[in-house]
């Protein structure tokens, strides 16, 4: 029997590391126990399962993952200008992180940007949208149903 590569609907345990270009590391499970997802289920971005495709059991792979197939570019009408007031007498900096209601009463958190005695700006862009990714893997098992 040979290996199974990594393929749509295969089961797909790893471990992985997501860094920015100068090396900062934005998540792991290095040091924990192994991710386990099935391909295509969601549970991956696209752009990252893509990378993956016709790895199998014990590649290891830093690959680069531009800001399309990762977060996707930072989208300008994602920043928004809110009433003040809106925030009450909350002690606001820039880069503080807000949660807000979406329309279904979600959670969608923002950024603030910056703030005067009128306005709040807020980016609600993903943190790593625009951002060109590392991503780290070590495939431990593939599970393909032939």
């Amino acid at each position: 029997m040979s290996e199974q590569m990594i393929g749509p609907d295969c089961k797909v345990t790893l471990h992985f590391a997501i860094k920015l270009e100068d090396g900062q590391l934005i998540d792991s499970n290095f040091d924990a126990n192994p991710a386990t997802f099935t391909v295509g289920d969601g549970q991956l971005l696209e752009g990252f399962e893509k990378t993956l495709l016709g790895m199998k059991a014990g590649d290891e792979a830093v690959i680069d993952i531009s800001p399309e197939q990762g977060f996707g570019m930072s989208n300008p009408n994602n920043m928004q200008r809110i009433p003040r007031q809106q925030f009450a007498d909350m002690d606001l900096e820039p880069g503080l992180v807000v949660s807000f209601a979406d329309a279904g009463n979600g959670e969608l958190p923002g950024v603030i940007v910056e703030f005067d005695d009128n306005n709040v700006t807020v980016d609600f862009n993903h943190p790593l949208a625009g951002k060109s990714l590392k991503f780290e893997v070590q495939i431990i098992e593939v599970s393909c149903i032939a």
